[in-house]
């Protein structure tokens, strides 16, 4: 298709100087004019944009194609095949790669008695670890300090949010006010899913919450520090993400932490993004052993991301719609 393109366009490039009337039909053994272009550009114009086109498809399948070679590759490893392991599960519905999948698996093992979550750093709903959960007819709520992803969670999930399935407030989350939002939120003592993702001060807000016992932590690590380097970023209430690989803290402090908080790491996912962590009073025989960052590290791998990203744009009224069937409101909304 794009040596045809190209072709085409060499023809137009040739006859760009001609001062055939716009529009007319070309007389017979004559090539055809190419689409016309805007008001006083080269009229191949609109032939390269489509060759720009075709050159911007064929990169991204091969992308994909290659990021599912390499995942398949990599799950092939023998490590893999224990049973216990739960890479294998992973799957995105609407998380970042793979984590809606392994959170489907990990609550498979070990239950989900009351379908709650807190999540702080949801974005704007459309990529996260709770919304394929929220629109399976899970309820909980969400924390976030940018105002444009508050207000397009205000806008589009205004009708879960006035039923009380989904609680928001836009606010930047600090050491010292984390607890009293999750508690004003009213969730009960046990959720299932905490989620925590704020670029910086993540060990240290996850430290600091107290009001509620979540079944399952899932937290964005940085890879780049492998183990059993043990880090974490000062604590610094104003911090911003500046980009860099200056953010959060290695899976080893993140290991250390949930351990002397009651937890147990199970996984990491694929991408190297996020760790997984179970109480370990949930843990039994469920997960696999030995449970340290250097058995269950996976590096930073951006190369997949392309894989989980397919399909069509996620919309914010699927979940909506979702959420909303499963509790018996009204649907469409009133």
């Amino acid at each position: 298709m794009i040596g045809k393109l190209i072709s085409n366009l060499g023809r137009a490039g040739s006859s760009a100087g001609a001062s055939a009337t716009p529009g007319e039909a070309a007389t017979p053994g004559e090539a055809a004019a190419p689409e016309a272009a805007a008001p006083g550009m080269p009229p191949f114009v609109g032939l390269l944009q489509k060759v720009v086109d075709a050159l911007r498809d064929d990169l991204y399948a091969s992308n994909v194609l290659a990021a599912q070679t390499l995942m398949q590759t990599t799950l092939a490893q023998p490590q893999f095949d224990d049973p216990k392991r739960l890479e294998r599960a992973g799957f995105k519905a609407y998380s970042q790669n793979d984590e809606d999948g392994i959170l489907q698996e990990i609550f498979r093992r070990i239950g989900a008695p009351h379908k709650s979550f807190v999540e702080f750093g949801c974005g704007n709903g459309m990529e996260n670890n709770s919304s394929y959960l929220l629109q399976q007819g899970w309820r909980g709520l969400w924390l976030d300090g940018s105002e444009a992803n508050g207000a397009f969670i205000t806008g589009h999930f205004a009708h879960l949010i006035e039923h009380g399935l989904l609680k928001f407030q836009c606010t930047f989350i600090t050491r010292e006010n984390i607890d009293g939002l999750i508690a004003a939120a009213d969730l009960g003592a046990e959720i299932d899913l905490l989620s925590v993702d704020i670029d910086g001060n993540d060990y240290h807000v996850w430290e600091a919450i107290h009001s509620v016992n979540p079944r399952v932590v899932v937290v964005e690590y940085n890879a780049r520090l492998r183990p059993p380097n043990d880090w974490t970023i000062t604590y610094d209430a104003g911090h911003w993400w500046d980009n860099t690989d200056r953010f959060g803290a290695s899976l080893t402090a993140f290991t250390r932490l949930g351990n002397q908080l009651g937890y147990q790491l199970v996984t990491c996912n694929l991408a190297g993004c996020n760790a997984f962590f179970v109480r370990r009073d949930l843990c039994g025989d469920l997960f696999p052993s030995p449970a340290t960052a250097e058995h269950l590290y996976h590096p930073a791998r951006s190369f997949f991301t392309p894989y989980f990203h397919v399909g069509p744009k996620a919309g914010p009224m699927t979940i909506v719609e979702g959420a909303s069937q499963r509790a018996g409101l009204p649907w469409p909304p009133g």
